[in-house]
Parts: structure tokens; C-alpha cells; sequence
């Protein structure tokens, strides 16, 4: 049996979202919706694509749990018979804290004008921005019952962002913008639920595996993975506060500072708080031999001498102390342990400085094969702890067969 050490006590954060007024383009009402996630393999990002435009066209999308917005470069080959330009003082450009008027910060835009709302896309894994403007266009997107995929809906009026070219360095290979599902007013969850006036909740279930797709459900469960097994059951809830320290939109537990990410691969934390966390592990580890770090790593071992169990490598289990002794989530050996070799495993969390913004920074290998539900209504976070406990992973909702 493995051992257990709870190093970090955590509070968490509410989210506040006022939800724009998209329209559905359809007579039938969904009461969830559904898009597969894939894992790219060189960036480690993880991809969603959008059918956007009329005729539609598929866009593939860097996910930012953070992100304030849909943006998509409109640079390159952008033509739409349904785009439409939000204007200067209009609800829409209220509704995203647009930026004023202006003219066109690039072009060719399709239909930017000087009575054109902006806003500042960004690129939040390079850390760069730009003005842009605000437009309308057609987005569709799958339906489903939770078991399966169902018929394809669409909002006709979904509000993104333009953003441009040089903004696409650093994301993965295709990819034409980013999906931000942060707590904003105009964030792709956001939409979709004024859209459709479902609940204000959406889940994802980020897949280990760069070869078979992860989920996201915009909407309550039921959120079945195969063998049919309804993983929304198994949630442990607590209770999300705001942050004042970090960014508006990003999603951030306690005052101390610590987020939840997608758009950083690892889980990133303040120094002080990661040599006490390394000391702990390599403490528990002491039996195991020690090998020369990787990078980004700082502690790594010989694999040939740690077991294998159903949750990963036979190593400690890390708990994330959230607003009680009796609430944690719990990190197994699968979450903490990088295989970066044949023969070398490497605790999975990154240095992040003696002064970083965040204090603690959740990145995405630690929530791959949990279900995270953020429930924007009651404010609260629903998380699973390793799926492989429930004979799943995140890579086994039905995408084959239709509702």
C-alpha cells in the first residue's frame, strides 16, 4: 500500500457569469451538448474543433479554461455569407466590455469598419496579444442525452473575436484560434448555455492519451463513459470563492492564489511551496533510486523500481486539501508521474519561481482521466479523483452511435 501526505490546504473561488443573448437557430432544444477533445502529442495542448461559418467550416481550437473568449485568426481565408460585425455602443459590444471603437486593428477583416466594437484577443500560451475585433458568426455543434452524440445544433449569432495570424505562433500544429471557457459574460460555455437555457454548468474529461479523444459536455449530466457507467455520480463538490489576485476569467481556488489550467501542460507552483512538496515525495520515495533530472522536472527515479497499480506507479498519493480536512483531491501515481523515458519516471510539477503571479498553478496532465464540472449557477466545483478507480478513463464516452 501506498502512502498518503497532504502538503497544501486550499480554499476555492465562485464564478460569476452574466450570459450573452446568442440566439439558437433551431426549434429543437438540447438539453446538453457535446465536443470531443483530443490531446496533440508535440505541444501537449488540448484541441477542440468548432464547425463555424456559413458555408460551415471545421475549426480546430486550442481549449483555455481561462479564456475570456472564442477567437479565431481572420486573417487567412475568413469568407462567411452570415459574419456580422458588432458595432460601437451596441449590447453585444457592452455585453463583452468591448474596448470602444476603432478602426481595424489588421486586415483583411470580413467587414470591419470604424463603427466596429474591439477587444484584445491573446494568446495566453506565448503570452501575446492584439486588438481585434468583435463579430457574430454561425457556430454548430453536436447535441447529446449524455450517452451519446445527438443531432447537430447551431446559435446563428455566436460572438467571437478576430484575431490575427502572428497570434497562432506557439499552438499546435492546424489550430486557428482558441475556445475560452472562462467566466465571462461572452465565453464559449456561456453562450452556449443562453443558447439553448440549460443549465449553466459544462464538465471536462481531458483523455491521457494522444490517440483517443477526451470529452467536454456543455450542460448537466448524465455524463456516461463506457461500460456505461454515469461518472457526474461520483463527483466530490466544493464550494468556489473569487480571487481577486489572479486574472477576471480564469478559474482559481483560494486567496493563496492557485488555478486550474489547460493551457499549461504540467502543474506549475511557487518555489517555496514546490522544494517543500519535492522534499515530502523524495522522503517517501527513499528506497528508490534517484536519477538525473529532466527538464522541466526536478525529481526523477529508475521506473524499474516502482510498481504498477490500477491508479498509475506505485507512488504517494498527493492531496489537494480543498475547505476541509475532509475534502481533497486526490493525485495518483498516473497524474504525478511523467514517464519521459523507458526507464525514468519524474514527479510532474514545474518550478515556477520564487515570485510568480499564481501561487500554484494546476496544469493538465494532473486533471487527465478526472471529470472536473464547473456548476456556474450554485458555484461550486465538482471534481472525480482518477477515473481508472471507476474502470473508465476520459477517452471512453460513445462517439460512434447517435441518440
Amino acid at each position: 500500500m501506498t502512502s498518503t501526505f497532504h502538503f497544501l490546504p486550499l480554499c476555492t473561488l465562485l464564478f460569476l457569469i452574466i450570459s450573452p443573448s446568442s440566439l439558437a437557430q433551431t426549434s429543437f432544444r438540447p438539453k446538453a451538448l457535446v465536443l470531443p477533445i483530443s490531446k496533440d502529442a508535440s505541444s501537449l495542448q488540448y484541441i477542440a474543433q468548432l464547425n463555424q461559418r456559413t458555408p460551415l467550416v471545421p475549426i480546430k481550437l486550442t481549449l483555455d479554461l481561462g479564456g475570456q473568449f472564442l477567437w479565431v485568426d481572420c486573417e487567412q481565408h475568413y469568407a462567411s455569407s452570415t459574419y456580422k460585425p458588432i458595432r460601437c455602443h451596441s449590447a453585444q459590444c457592452s455585453l463583452a466590455n468591448g474596448n470602444g471603437c476603432g478602426e481595424c486593428y489588421s486586415s483583411p477583416k470580413p467587414g470591419c469598419n470604424n463603427n466596429t466594437c474591439s477587444q484584445f484577443p491573446d494568446n495566453t500560451v506565448t503570452h501575446t496579444a492584439t486588438g481585434g475585433e468583435l463579430a457574430q458568426d454561425v457556430v454548430s455543434i453536436q447535441s447529446t442525452n449524455g450517452l451519446n452524440p445527438g443531432r447537430v445544433v447551431s446559435v446563428s449569432s455566436f460572438i467571437f473575436t478576430c484575431g490575427s495570424t502572428f497570434l497562432l505562433k506557439g499552438l499546435a500544429s492546424g489550430v486557428k484560434g482558441m475556445a475560452g471557457l472562462g467566466r465571462t459574460r461572452i465565453s464559449v460555455p456561456s453562450q452556449f448555455s443562453t443558447a439553448f437555457s440549460f443549465h449553466r454548468k459544462f464538465a471536462i474529461c481531458l483523455s491521457s492519451s494522444t490517440s483517443f479523444n477526451g470529452v467536454m459536455f456543455f450542460g448537466d449530466g448524465p455524463y456516461v463513459l463506457l461500460p456505461n457507467n454515469d461518472v457526474s455520480k461520483s463527483l466530490i463538490y466544493t464550494p468556489l470563492i473569487k480571487n481577486p489576485v489572479s486574472t477576471a476569467s480564469a478559474y482559481t481556488q483560494g486567496f493563496g492564489g492557485t488555478k486550474i489550467s489547460t493551457v499549461n501542460p504540467y502543474t506549475i507552483m511557487e518555489t517555496s511551496i514546490y522544494n517543500a512538496v519535492l522534499k515530502a515525495f523524495i522522503k517517501e520515495l527513499a528506497n528508490v533510486p534517484r536519477v538525473a533530472s529532466v527538464a522541466p522536472f526536478g525529481a526523477c527515479f529508475s521506473s524499474k523500481n516502482i510498481g504498477s497499480t490500477r491508479v498509475g506507479p506505485a507512488v504517494p498519493q498527493i492531496d489537494f486539501v480543498l475547505q476541509s480536512e475532509s475534502v481533497f483531491w486526490t493525485v495518483f501515481g498516473s497524474n504525478s508521474m511523467v514517464q519521459v523515458s523507458k526507464d525514468v519516471l519524474c514527479l510532474g510539477f514545474v518550478d515556477g519561481g520564487s515570485n510568480p503571479r499564481t501561487s500554484i498553478v494546476i496544469g493538465g496532465y494532473q486533471i487527465e482521466d478526472n471529470l472536473l464540472q464547473f456548476d456556474l449557477a450554485t458555484s461550486r466545483l465538482g471534481f472525480s479523483s482518477s477515473l481508472s478507480f471507476q474502470r473508465t478513463t476520459c477517452a471512453n464516452f460513445n462517439f460512434t452511435a447517435n441518440a
